[in-house]
């Protein structure tokens, strides 16, 4: 993703303030709340150090976290086998990188957010072809107005005009968050058409 932002080098000065050290509790909930979703292959594009891969590897899911620090990618393999879990993860680029395979699940905690905002229409083109057609795209979205990210700001309006054309909304709600984003967050679930 162009960005003039050096992921790689915030990991490593340990300027990491969205590494929370646990995966979304919107998430948490949502798998719980679903327990008759089909196990599918699932990547999670942002990853970090896979807090939310490894939630997905818990409840079953084929879960691949990709993410462009390769220090992250690192910490999340060592966190993912020291709890025993399996996962893949990947150094890529979500936007512009070819996908390996089609996957039937998405999911994207804050990562829109984080990109440049010229680029948000290649992420949501991405979305679309990285997904199986019927697969599902869930997204936790970070709802602030800061035009000087990242964390770039954006609306719910924007959100249904870039992905309504490629996706059917099934379900929107406020999930719930971690303590410094409560209310701030809005979880989108998505089939892709």
């Amino acid at each position: 993703m162009p960005t003039s932002t050096d992921w790689e080098g915030k990991y490593l000065a340990g300027d990491t303030p969205w590494e929370k050290g646990a995966g979304s509790p919107g998430l948490e909930d949502f798998l719980d709340k679903h327990p008759t979703l089909t196990r599918g292959s699932v990547l999670v594009p942002g990853c970090g150090t896979g807090h939310d891969v490894r939630t997905f590897a818990r409840h079953g899911f084929h879960a691949t976290g990709m993410d462009l620090a390769p220090s992250a990618i690192r910490l999340a393999r060592e966190y993912t086998e020291a709890a025993g879990l399996h996962a893949d993860f990947q150094l890529g680029n979500f936007v512009s990188d070819p996908p390996e395979r089609s996957v039937d699940w998405i999911f994207e905690h804050t990562l829109y957010c984080a990109i440049d905002p010229a680029d948000r229409d290649r992420y949501a083109e991405a979305v679309a072809r990285r997904l199986t057609p019927g697969g599902h795209f869930l997204a936790v979205h970070y709802m602030i107005d800061d035009p000087d990210g990242p964390p770039f700001g954006c609306t719910q309006p924007e959100l249904m005009d870039r992905f309504s054309n490629a996706f059917e909304l099934l379900e929107s709600w406020v999930p719930r968050s971690y303590p410094n984003r409560l209310g701030l967050e809005l979880m989108l679930w998505w089939r892709r058409r």
